[in-house]
Order: C-alpha cells, then structure tokens, then sequence
C-alpha cells in the first residue's frame, strides 16, 4: 500500500435486514434461488459503498454472500454432511449446532471465486479477502471421519491453498486466514497450527494476513474474556512463531482489551493489523481514541508497517453502528498520519 496506515475491516459487516436477520450468527437467507444470487450482489455493493463513504482504504466483501465465516466454506467440500448435524463446543465457548465429516474431504469447485470476481469488477481499490483457517475449521465441526485434529487441519490447509490461488488469479490483493481457535489451542497451535497456515499460503504471491483475535463480541466470549485475567497474553506465546514464519501481515485485538501493546515486539519485522476498534460493545469509539491505539502502537510498529484495523467482525452489530465505527477507524488514522507526515 502507497498509502500511510491504511485501513481496513477485520471480517464481516452486518448484512442488510431484506438478505438475512441481523445482529445474528448464523442468521437464516430470506430470499432464495434466482433472488438470494442477486442479493448477495446487491449486498456486496451496499457494503463496498458503505466503506468507500468510511474512507476504508482495503476494503473487503464484508462476508456477505456467507452465513458464517467458517461454516459456509465447510459447508461446500465433498466429504461433509451437512445434514448429519452435531453439538460441539466452539472454542471451549459455546455450543453450536454443525456439519459432520463423514469421508476424506475435498473441494469439487471453488467456494468465494465468482464472489470475489464480481467484487473485483465494482473497485479498482485492494481488496483483502478473508478465509477460515485450518485450525478455527476442524474447531467449527464435528470430525466422525479422520478423528485426528492435525490430519483434518492439514487437508483442510491443501483445499484453502487452492482456493486461496484461484483468489489471487482473479486479482485479490491480501488473503486472510482467520484463526481465533489459535488464541485458544496455543500448544496446538505452536506445534502444528502455524505448519498447516504455512501450507494454506504455499506459493500465494499476493499478500498474507493471519487474523487473531478473541472472538466477536457476543456473550459467550465477552464472559470468557473477564476470565482472562489483568493482561491477555496469549499473544505472548503465538508471536514467536508467528513472527518466523512466511505470514506477511498479522492481525490482532488492541483497543478495549487487556492486550499488552509490548508484545507487538514479538512480531517487530512483520505488516502488523492493529485492532483499533472494540466490536464488543455498543460505543463508538473517538477518532482521538483511535489515534492514542495507533500511537501506542507505533511505539513497536514502524508507520509503514501499521495497518489500523477493527478488532474482529461486526456481524452482530447493527449497520449504523458499525459505519460510525468505520468512519472513526478512518478519522482516527487521519489524525496520527497527519502527525506522521508533519
């Protein structure tokens, strides 16, 4: 990026109320065949608009055309019930009702691909799109097949390294993995989930993201963070590998958490998505809010390294809410480039 701390979302965008119901994970389509097609893209445009009048300058596809950011991926690899549902405990968290793995798991066709090609064709600004990582996948199913959470993530990260090629064919400019599960599985994560990231990137030319974060802001991770003590140091432990292996950008919560901004200096070195937006609660943040995460920030990050950021998704946020939060994110940047530049 050309520009100084360029911004961008984290995941998704709240949907319209006439393609899905929102505040809601998960949420129902109500429209179908022919009509759902249509306003899937007339949502892509909406939230295009919608961050361009932000001043986002990586925009994103919002997940609109997705009920869920890992789900819907699952939901179309051969090798997967979907009918067969199970009640799993995501993230240690909360319950959810998920597809089951019942054979060796593929991708007959791409997933995103005609998604991303009708976002190309609206913008001629970078684009990041993101996809559900291999570790937050196996996390987000139920596996009655392969019964080894190492072997399914790692066949997992061959079928997103295709999909992720055929994105960057098309013109995508940054792909993100999303792994909140690493924040949770950090032995795992340490001793396989980053190998199997690095085979989900193997041979992408474009840019690489890696987002973890604490989760969205709904109860079951507010609570579990109160249990996280004075300071959240997971980060602590993931960094180091992080920081050694071939992810270009890592993105990560900051504003409204209890995350010691030092431990950026774990990942000195990398494109660092600095979460300067707390999802988790119904306050918009000030631009000089924004900006005092930034600074804090730039104690650890060199200015052309910094990508200022929401902290996760905003799905479950009302749209109005999370424009004004987008239009802080932007105002905020403003304020500490033009410090920058001064």
């Amino acid at each position: 990026m050309k520009i100084l701390l360029p911004t961008s979302t984290a995941g998704s965008l709240p949907k319209p109320s006439w393609l899905a119901e929102t505040k809601k994970l998960w949420s129902p389509w109500k429209l179908a065949g022919e009509e759902l097609i249509k306003g899937k893209q007339d949502a892509l445009r909406v939230t295009l608009q919608e961050q361009r009048q932000a001043g986002i300058d990586i925009v994103s596809d919002g997940e609109q055309t997705r009920q869920h950011f890992v789900t819907t991926f699952i939901e179309h690899l051969d090798g997967v019930d979907l009918e067969q549902r199970k009640t799993v405990k995501i993230r240690n968290r909360y319950d959810a009702s998920v597809p089951t793995v019942v054979g060796a798991v593929s991708r007959p066709h791409s997933v995103f691909v005609e998604d991303a090609k009708f976002l190309r064709k609206q913008t001629d600004q970078p684009i990041k799109w993101a996809l559900p990582g291999p570790m937050t996948m196996v996390d987000t199913l139920y596996d009655a097949h392969y019964k080894s959470k190492q072997e399914l993530a790692w066949e997992f990260a061959k079928i997103l390294n295709q999909e992720a090629k055929e994105l960057e064919a098309i013109g995508i400019d940054i792909i993100q993995f999303d792994e909140p599960a690493f924040n949770v599985f950090i032995d795992e994560a340490n001793d396989w989930g980053i190998d199997c990231l690095e085979r989900a990137i193997e041979g992408l030319q474009c840019e690489t993201a890696v987002h973890v974060c604490y989760g969205y802001g709904i109860k079951a991770n507010t609570e579990w963070k109160k249990t996280l003590g004075a300071e959240w140091r997971q980060y602590d432990l993931l960094f180091p590998r992080l920081q050694q292996s071939n992810i270009d950008i890592i993105s990560l919560e900051c504003h409204g958490s209890r995350v010691p901004f030092k431990v950026l200096d774990r990942v000195r070195g990398k494109k660092i998505m600095v979460g300067a937006i707390d999802v988790a609660t119904n306050t918009v943040e000030t631009p000089e809010e924004v900006a005092t995460t930034l600074r804090n920030a730039l104690k650890y990050v060199d200015a052309d390294k910094l990508y200022p950021c929401t902290n996760c998704g905003m799905a479950p946020l009302s749209r109005d809410l999370a424009i004004e939060k987008l239009r802080a994110l932007n105002a905020g940047a403003e304020i500490v480039r033009r410090e920058l530049l001064a």
